[in-house]
């Protein structure tokens, strides 16, 4: 792709209430995606003009994108091109938004009398709604948007197609909410749009996830409210209030860039009994490095020289670093036992297994003495992935890789499905 210089702007290929989509001369399959600084509420019924919204809009969008897309989740986001604009695939946009819902409040209430504001939903709350202002964008039933039968790039939104967008709203909506938890806001509900990529054929996450898309309420105090509602709930647009509402759109912007950091950081160290597991061990370094998890690796026999074993050890629980050894010795397996019985670390014991001893040898890792607690995971990538949901709990980072893998994997397995009966018929 050409340098942010070179780039040539083409034809306006689309414009809405708060943004601008372009051609790019010269660069097939990517779009210029330019914000404006007009905020709209009630399908523009009312609208103003936000001096420097369009930036702050961009800088929103940009790094939540970003945090989705280091997450695991597939996007239309290529990269930030200015102030005001980034560059995306070029998708065609499945005209649905959908909506997904922590806590009850706003239209859901008013469409949904007897339901008090503040009502938890434990499963998430889904909705879609048909994209058209005339109409007031009204809500349809999956069974509406199966019967439509869009089209768009070469792909039929079909029943497969609607179930990965429903399962991955979830997990967009629950990455972004546990992120946001971690600076102490409730993400109450969020809206987005996919997109068929024109390239591809594939549905990803497009548009724009900026302050416009949610609700957002620090302490989980709708007094307290960040988003875009407060320009809603005016009473009389003054330059006093717009500049109150600018205020929060900015602290969006500030604080979501915090999201991008880890709040904990941990590391795996995985010890070996001998540099003939290397390979092994070095299949559980990969596995850590796809979470972001940094993974050290490290000889020692338990049988051979315990000292030693338990002097790497307490050179690991010495500095405060959250730290799971990850146990590797084949036949007798004595480092993961005397590990688990000298360290309060969690211990993983990860053995090499052979196809000539391996049965036997496996159970000198299962058959544990009593006060020990290390588990057994015969498969390195398994046992690094269970070393990360261990992280997952205290480092949000780690959690949006795991939760975008669990994604990732059923949708894998939707779209093998969905070939394999297009071929049986």
């Amino acid at each position: 792709m050409a340098s942010a210089s070179e780039l040539k702007i083409g034809k306006k290929l689309h414009e809405g209430k708060t943004k601008q989509i372009f051609e790019l001369e010269g660069e097939s399959g990517v779009v210029l995606v330019q914000s404006k600084d007009q905020i709209t509420a009630g399908n523009a019924v009312r609208k103003d003009q936000m001096e420097g919204k369009a930036a702050i809009a961009n800088k929103t969008t940009s790094s939540v994108f970003k945090l989705l897309h280091d997450s695991g989740i597939k996007t239309a986001f290529v990269r930030k091109h200015s102030d005001t604009a980034f560059i995306a695939t070029h998708c065609e946009m499945i005209p649905i938004e959908w909506v997904c819902r922590r806590v009850a409040t706003g239209s859901f209430l008013k469409r949904n009398p007897g339901v008090k504001e503040g009502y938890r939903f434990s499963p998430l709350k889904m909705e879609m709604f048909f994209k058209d202002d005339a109409a007031n964008d009204p809500q349809w039933s999956e069974e509406q948007l199966l019967e439509s039968k869009f089209s768009l790039a070469g792909l039929t939104i079909g029943q497969c197609e609607v179930d990965i967008m429903n399962r991955s709203t979830v997990a967009i909506f629950e990455i972004l909410e546990r992120s946001w938890a971690t600076q102490n806001c409730t993400l109450v509900d969020m809206k987005i749009e996919f997109g068929v990529n024109v390239k591809t054929q594939e549905i990803v996450l497009a548009d724009v996830i900026d302050n416009d898309s949610w609700r957002l309420w620090l302490a989980g105090d709708r007094s307290q409210q960040k988003d875009k509602q407060v320009y809603r709930d005016l009473k009389e647009v003054t330059p006093e209030a717009m500049q109150m509402v600018k205020r929060n759109f900015e602290w969006v912007s500030e604080r979501v860039k915090l999201l991008l950091e880890p709040l904990a950081r941990g590391r795996v160290v995985v010890l070996m009994g001998s540099t003939s597991d290397l390979a092994h061990c070095e299949k559980i370094k990969k596995a850590c490095s796809s979470f972001g998890i940094p993974c050290i690796l490290r000889v020692t026999s338990a049988h051979k020289g315990p000292d030693e074993t338990l002097r790497i050890k307490a050179e690991y629980e010495g500095d405060g670093v959250p730290t799971v050894f990850v146990a590797v010795a084949g036949r007798s397996n004595g480092l993961g036992p005397v590990m688990s019985g000298n360290t309060a670390y969690p211990v993983i014991n990860c053995p090499p297994l052979t196809p000539d001893w391996g049965a036997q040898d496996v159970w000198s890792s299962l058959r544990m003495p009593s006060g020990l607690g290390c588990s057994t995971i015969l498969s390195p990538e398994a046992a690094a992935q269970f070393a990360a949901q261990i992280f997952g709990l205290t480092d949000h980072l780690v959690w949006c890789k795991l939760r975008a893998s669990m994604l990732n994997t059923w949708v894998s397995l939707k779209l093998a499905d969905k070939k394999l009966q297009a071929c049986s018929l």
